[in-house]
């Protein structure tokens, strides 16, 4: 495999803008597309954020769940199914930690009693999150230690982890705000890297990139 990276965004073009523009600024080759061979060629996969998913994906019926895309929701498992059939580096954004969750057999709280605090009010809110596994051998202390300030757009969260699947970071709220996979190369926060400000989100999405 090329040392160098070729990252497929998950998304459509015209909703992935600003992941791309980040990519671009770090230099890093990258494709948008909703076509699953491309992880055939591919060496990474970022799931971007964007609306809920379709509840029936995690064994519900509707409570609380918006700007629902099924189509896209299947188009993105499909895609993930093959890069973790591969083993190859995923990253999953906002909405995307929740498609890796699903994934793994996990569920999604709809609409969270703190939303509040969370949620797209017109722009991103900020709050801190805290380190909680143990181990410290996890993405999140290796880049930030006991704690982090991240911005936030989002109303759902993980109710339940997927198998696998460690949190190794929550808000004051029990939210859990990042996960990572114990065997596989899969990593994910709730929050946005590609623009938190002054490009803080770089150090995160470049240790991504390094993973093989």
């Amino acid at each position: 495999m090329s040392s160098l990276p070729s990252v497929i965004i998950a998304g459509r073009s015209e909703d992935t803008k600003n992941y791309e523009k980040a990519l671009e600024r770090l230099g890093v080759s990258h494709r948008t597309t909703l076509q699953d061979e491309a992880a055939d060629w591919a060496t990474h996969l970022l799931l971007p954020g964007g609306g809920d998913i379709t509840p029936a994906f995690f064994g519900q019926t509707y409570h609380g769940s918006r700007n629902v895309d099924t189509e896209l929701d299947l188009l993105q498992f499909r895609l993930l199914s093959r890069f973790v059939a591969q083993k190859k580096p995923v990253l999953g954004i906002c909405k995307g930690l929740q498609i890796i969750n699903v994934h793994f057999g996990g569920d999604i709280t709809q609409h969270i009693d703190t939303a509040d605090t969370h949620k797209w009010t017109g722009h991103d809110q900020f709050h801190y999150v805290y380190h909680c596994d143990l181990s410290r051998r996890d993405f999140f202390y290796q880049l930030y230690g006991n704690s982090a300030l991240v911005n936030s757009a989002h109303h759902q969260a993980i109710n339940r982890p997927g198998k696998g699947l460690v949190p190794v970071c929550r808000a004051k709220d029990n939210v859990i705000e990042g996960l990572s996979h114990v065997n596989l190369p899969i990593l994910a926060v709730q929050w946005h890297p590609e623009r938190l400000p002054d490009h803080n989100g770089d150090s995160l999405l470049s240790y991504f990139f390094s993973l093989r």
